[in-house]
């Protein structure tokens, strides 16, 4: 049995199983001291409704893609449960799965693929799941994760960048439906309302973040009105949308059933044995598409978290990670409920809301002093959101250009440290006014404006290609091919001092 055992059980993942064994225990308890508690509960408060609000805003989208098969029912349910599994199984608890736009791309890309050939959505949707499922775990217990070395900051900053660009082409596409289904052409008032609203959304939430770098009130109020500012911003547009003076405009809202029910008022179980067995085979064709996207999407988020920066103590799981998703994508295709991958932007969130910082007395600065490494909150934050379920009549008084303006404030966010941005941004700029440190000075302007260019071709590729309906359930396998482009292509044209250079350092052989 251990020799059969050591046969399909890779000597990473069992790394991975020894290395965060002796912490599980630890986990847990941690957060329940007495001094982290001051910490914790506020960090869960905050990360209640910062996991909550995408949740919504996908269901709402996803909603509108689907012709009402998934709706925001499904990913709050989704998003609970799956956060709570999570949180329990995996290796890393600082990371966090949730829905992410480039699944509800792939989603909406095979909707729109059953309904080209007359197949049974859910079925289908069943099958790739269960044989991503599969992939996925497999990938895991052979320790696969390890090839993610090959992933350098050239692909995570197109992926990145990707993901920003699909949150504001969403939220654009939201609010142009409003002027493109307005019931009188000549009478666009609403769906001018509609975009104030969301505009406003965007701009109070970028505000209330900018609190905490602000000389105005003292640090405790300004880290209160920073972690709690984008949950009062939508209270209160929430709010103002119930007034007399715009609700006149008829502006949008959720569209949410007053009980409990999954969209369509269909049953929890799928029947994923209706369909021919040779179509249940084809299903892992797009299985692999959606492997590469999961293999791509949680191994960066993770790798973020685990970033030397954040100083955390208890070491990494990736592989571990990997098996913990594979069950969870499995268990979620058989009840038709939406896919969760990792979450680049709430696992941040939750490492920098966990964190203990002190002031450099040499530099004046803020520095890391470590991180309270615990399963307690995201446990209770996705318990949270699972229970939210019970909310559903107050949800209907979300207005949907809120979350609209929501989707544009996570797309800029994303955009924040990326250097690929920054530097199509310095394209236009005098070579004077940049740092001495830049790449201009140091590879030339040519290099890096050919190396930046490259990117930004990546980038409209992959996205045209995403956007195609022929082609959008097949956009996963691009992605891939940016890492080739990277190990393969670009080293015939830069040398390793360049890459140095642009920050895109290659892995050695040994790491």
């Amino acid at each position: 049995m251990r020799r059969l055992y050591n046969k399909v059980v890779s000597q990473e993942m069992r790394d991975d199983i020894k290395r965060r064994s002796q912490y599980y225990a630890s986990d847990w308890t941690d957060g329940f001291k007495a001094k982290r508690m001051q910490q914790i509960v506020p960090a869960i408060l905050f990360l209640y409704f910062a996991c909550l609000t995408p949740a919504i805003s996908f269901g709402t989208i996803a909603n509108e893609i689907t012709n009402g098969s998934i709706g925001v029912v499904e990913f709050l349910l989704s998003s609970g449960l799956s956060g709570v599994a999570y949180s329990i199984l995996c290796g890393q608890p600082m990371a966090f799965i949730a829905p992410t736009g480039l699944t509800l791309a792939f989603i909406s890309g095979l909707f729109r693929f059953c309904s080209s050939f007359g197949v049974p959505f859910f079925p289908v949707y069943t099958w790739v799941g269960l044989w991503t499922s599969f992939f996925m775990i497999l990938l895991g217990l052979r320790g696969s994760s390890k090839l993610i070395r090959f992933c350098t900051r050239f692909t995570d900053e197109v992926f990145n960048a990707l993901l920003s660009l699909n949150f504001i082409y969403e939220a654009a596409s939201s609010l142009r439906r409003n002027f493109v289904l307005a019931a009188d052409p000549m009478n666009l008032t609403m769906p001018f309302v509609a975009l104030s609203v969301a505009l406003g959304t965007f701009w109070m939430t970028l505000k209330t973040q900018a609190v905490r770098t602000s000389i105005y009130f003292n640090d405790k109020v300004r880290t209160g009105i920073k972690n709690f500012g984008p949950v009062a911003v939508i209270i209160v547009a929430s709010l103002l949308n119930q007034t007399p003076a715009l609700k006149k405009f008829g502006v949008p809202t959720l569209s949410v059933s007053n009980t409990f029910q999954l969209a369509g008022g269909r049953d929890f179980l799928i029947p994923f044995m209706m369909i021919p067995n040779h179509v249940k085979l084809l299903c892992s064709l797009p299985a692999m598409l959606l492997t590469t996207l999961f293999f791509m999407d949680q191994n960066i988020s993770v790798r973020v978290v685990n970033n030397p920066e954040n100083k955390l103590k208890k070491g990494e799981a990736y592989n571990l990670d990997m098996v913990a998703l594979g069950l969870i994508t499995g268990a979620l295709s058989v009840v038709g409920l939406p896919w969760m991958c990792g979450a680049t932007v709430q696992s941040v969130n939750h490492v920098k809301a966990m964190m203990r910082t002190k002031i450099n007395e040499e530099t004046g600065e803020e520095e890391v002093n470590d991180v309270i490494e615990t399963r307690l909150t995201g446990f209770v934050i996705h318990g949270l959101i699972a229970s939210t379920i019970f909310l559903l009549p107050l949800l209907k008084f979300l207005p949907i250009p809120v979350v609209s303006g929501v989707f544009l404030y996570l797309g800029r966010k994303l955009m924040t440290g990326n250097t690929f941005l920054q530097r199509v941004k310095a394209i236009f700029i005098s070579s004077e006014n940049l740092p001495d440190d830049h790449p201009v000075h140091i590879v030339g302007r040519r290099k890096m404006n050919a190396y930046t260019i490259l990117q930004f071709l990546c980038l409209y590729g992959i996205f045209a290609f995403k956007q195609c309906s022929q082609t959008a359930i097949f956009f996963p396998s691009v992605i891939g091919v940016l890492m080739m482009i990277r190990s393969f292509v670009l080293p015939k044209f830069f040398s390793e001092p360049d890459f140095i250079a642009l920050r895109d350092e290659t892995p050695k052989k040994d790491q």
